[in-house]
């Protein structure tokens, strides 16, 4: 796609989220961009990755770079996965499938919410890239049931399942703004959408906004107005546990990933049910605050479970550098949610692309600068502790 001024002049993950801070009503773009509590662990996600430094070979010949790696049983051309987010139509109207046909474009991952505003029918027909459904466990448990089977019929390729959320964090600046599912046009949001034009013209003429995957039997967050707090208190089953896990894992048959693990202990036993992957997460700094961030536990949980399964770590990643400090020690890849999500509301698919790119072109240069021609040579030998 033809990518517009306002685009090229975002040379990083930074400029990105500016131009969508711009765009997007100040409820929407806080709830993109907001944590919990103090926003510590938000902030420290990533300056986590600046505890090291990377090393440089010289005289190696660089004029070739590969990135390509196989996650989840499928190869990707670079090891960076698109994490689910939900209601990514709330802010740009092309939503779900504008990211979904990127990553495929860019030869990655995309993972689908359950609090998605496009269904899982409607993406698995949009793209034949790699795909990944995430699960949240709803009180109403034969819906986990139905998400598999539709995720099967849907050719998808791996499930996902996050345990960190038995309970909604405490993001305040949601409760200031008074965001809601779907958005709801109060007086006050009003005088805020009205000197953001370009997004309330979508708002009114596309769609309406609803949980998509879940509108068939829950009204709320769709046709009844609620906010995300009160939907988990609802809807979430906070009794979930690893007997539920494996009961998930057996129901699906394929790759199986687990997201929100932050422990030694869980991750051990993530590897004695027989899950492909963990996803190391802290839910982008939005739960537990003062938790540490998804790097500070990796290098111990590599050393656990190391070779026994796949840790892909998620959280804080704004630049190619923490990617490759990442894989450094020792993760078999990595997950962004709010760079993709900065690029859609900057410039919808277009916007995704620029996420994407910047990032994997990033990625190659640093390789080159290091002398790493393959992932495999990215190591911990290229590390250098502050």
């Amino acid at each position: 796609m033809i990518m517009s001024r306002r685009l090229s002049r975002c040379f990083n993950v930074n400029d990105l989220r500016k131009a969508a801070k711009r765009r997007l009503p100040e409820s929407l773009f806080a709830y993109i961009d907001g944590g919990s509590d103090d926003e510590r662990t938000l902030r420290g996600n990533t300056s986590a990755f600046d505890q090291y430094d990377l090393l440089q070979r010289a005289l190696v010949d660089v004029s070739t770079i590969d990135l390509s790696t196989t996650v989840l049983g499928q190869k990707i051309d670079w090891p960076v996965l698109c994490a689910p987010t939900g209601m990514t139509r709330m802010f740009h109207y092309q939503g779900e499938k504008a990211v979904a046909r990127e990553a495929a474009l860019s030869g990655t991952f995309y993972s689908l919410s359950t609090l998605a505003t496009t269904s899982i029918e409607a993406v698995g027909a949009e793209t034949n890239g790699p795909k990944m459904f995430q699960v949240y466990v709803h009180k109403d448990r034969e819906l986990s049931r139905e998400f598999v089977q539709r995720a099967k019929t849907s050719g998808f390729d791996a499930l996902c399942l996050t345990v960190d959320l038995p309970a909604h964090g405490n993001r305040e600046r949601d409760l200031r703004t008074g965001m809601t599912l779907p958005p709801k046009l109060t007086l006050k949001s009003m005088l805020d959408v009205l000197i953001h034009p370009a997004w309330m013209y979508r708002y009114l003429t596309s769609d309406p906004i609803v949980l998509a995957n879940v509108e068939h039997k829950i009204s709320e967050g769709t046709g009844e107005t609620s906010n995300l707090l009160k939907y988990v208190a609802n809807q979430f089953d906070p009794t979930v546990s690893w007997k539920d896990a494996e009961w998930l894992m057996s129901e699906w048959g394929g790759p199986f990933a687990l997201k929100g693990i932050m422990s030694v202990d869980d991750a051990k036993k993530a590897v004695e049910i027989g899950a492909s992957a963990i996803i190391i997460s802290n839910h982008g700094g939005r739960q537990l605050d003062s938790s540490p961030a998804p790097f500070d536990v990796l290098p111990e949980i590599v050393d656990a479970v190391g070779g026994q399964i796949e840790i892909i770590l998620d959280g804080g990643i704004r630049r190619g550098t923490h990617v490759l400090k990442a894989m450094a020690l020792g993760a078999t890849a990595c997950m962004i949610g709010r760079p993709y999500l900065y690029g859609l509301a900057a410039g919808g698919q277009p916007g995704v692309a620029r996420a994407l790119d910047l990032l994997r072109s990033e990625i190659v240069l640093d390789m080159k600068l290091m002398g790493c021609r393959y992932l495999s040579e990215v190591t911990p030998a290229c590390l250098r502790k502050r």
